[in-house]
């Protein structure tokens, strides 16, 4: 009877130990296997301090914009503010009227708010950029560009005078019907802006012909002229070289023109160009030109400088000179637009 006892009391310790041991492995062994198993390559995410560090430096400094510069073949991120400085250091002479200036520095501002709310990422060549440097997009220059261009004693005194027209300008941007333009512009007119669609596949009720007398008399770009062979011309054109001498056989000829005062449609050698494509094609400053004939020679003399579209720079200059502010500047070549604050339209976006 003692013996059973000591038996089934034996049994009873066995059994309670196996179960100790039993919850023991379980303690130490699942939580092991429930956790994840980092590899030792990760990378980690930033520490949550210095995450809201980082956060409150991007919001003080506001909208930042990726830059791709295409000479060094890199992305410098710089805040909005001194982006526009850049393109307007890069694409108007810094000699310019300041009221020019601010003119040109809301129309740039324009451009790149108008990207960055459309999340347009058009024509670049890499994907963590919003624009490139280069007119592709707006023509841009680094603070160290400038220091190169400028001796000292320039770089300060322009960049003063940059740096009154974006601050007197910030957070403009240009407007119609409460969404910001495509805030085009150019050099030189040929002393008229063209409509949008005279020159490119789409109407804009903003980008309407004005008269620009104002180049004429102040643009070193109004005129220029270049020289050809008809042979070469017909190459570059696409078209099959004619055997020929008599300028009369050559089938050149006007067939209409723009609003602003442009070629809108010609022959040549019997095939039908736009203006535009006789521009682009040739390399002529404008797609207003005339020409005429020296033998197989060619000279095209041109009538401004650029698409002739928005904005003209120089005749910005020319208005600025006659006492115009930028505000009516840019109301002038921008018909029906409005002025506002871009922060409005980011905070939403």
């Amino acid at each position: 009877m003692f013996k059973k006892k000591r038996v089934l009391r034996k049994e009873v310790i066995l059994w309670m130990a196996v179960c100790l041991s039993s919850m023991l492995c379980v303690t130490i062994i699942v939580p092991g296997l429930l956790v994840k198993k980092i590899p030792t390559n990760q990378v980690y995410p930033v520490p949550i301090e210095d995450a809201s560090t980082l956060q409150q430096t991007s919001t003080e400094q506001g909208l930042m914009i990726p830059v791709y510069l295409t000479k060094q073949a890199t992305i410098q991120t710089v805040p909005l503010e001194q982006y526009v400085r850049g393109v307007l250091a890069a694409e108007m002479p810094v000699d310019f009227e300041l009221e020019a200036l601010k003119a040109q520095a809301m129309a740039a501002r324009t451009y790149v708010v108008r990207r960055v709310i459309e999340k347009d990422y058009s024509n670049m060549p890499v994907n963590d950029a919003l624009v490139t440097d280069t007119t592709a997009h707006q023509a841009y220059l680094t603070d160290e560009e400038l220091r190169a261009k400028w001796d000292k004693t320039k770089y300060e005194t322009n960049m003063a005078k940059i740096d009154r027209a974006v601050n007197e300008t910030k957070d403009k941007i240009l407007t119609y019907g409460h969404v910001p333009i495509n805030a085009t512009f150019f050099s030189t007119s040929n002393g008229y802006t063209e409509n949008s669609e005279e020159y490119w596949p789409f109407k804009s009720p903003y980008l309407r012909s004005v008269p620009s007398p104002w180049d004429i008399k102040l643009s070193s770009r109004y005129q220029d002229s270049i020289t050809i062979s008809y042979k070469t011309m017909l190459q570059k054109l696409g078209v099959p070289s004619i055997a020929t001498t008599d300028t009369s056989a050559k089938g050149m000829k006007v067939l209409s023109w723009s609003t602003g005062h442009r070629i809108k449609s010609m022959t040549i050698g019997g095939k039908v160009f736009t203006g535009r494509e006789v521009r682009e094609k040739l390399g002529l400053a404008s797609s207003q030109f005339a020409w005429k004939w020296a033998g197989s020679q060619i000279t095209i003399t041109t009538y401004g400088y650029g698409h002739g579209v928005g904005l003209s720079q120089w005749g910005a200059n020319g208005m600025a000179k006659e006492g115009k502010t930028a505000e009516e500047i840019v109301t002038y070549y921008y018909t029906g637009i409005s002025i506002e604050n871009a922060a409005s339209f980011l905070n939403k976006s």
